[in-house]
């Protein structure tokens, strides 16, 4: 009798999506439903980059005038 199996492969079959989805998470109950998404709408082009808003951001918070509260204030003791 001999202890190893020599020229009996145990190869496992290929699994498709289903076998595969069926094995890992069970059967799909009643909760489960596959919809159609609608594909995204195509953006459209703004003229300007991220970058360049941002530059143009610190531009306006650079040439703003200070609140009062904001300021900063000096103590003279």
């Amino acid at each position: 009798m001999s202890l190893l199996r020599r020229g009996h492969k145990n190869e496992l079959k290929p699994l498709n999506e289903a076998e595969a989805y069926a094995r890992c998470h069970g059967t799909r109950g009643d909760e489960v439903r596959i919809i159609k998404v609608e594909p995204r709408r195509a953006r459209y082009e703004t003229g300007v980059s991220g970058e360049r808003l941002r530059e143009a951001f610190e531009s306006r918070l650079d040439t703003r005038e200070p609140d009062e509260e904001t300021e900063p204030t000096v103590d003279e003791t």
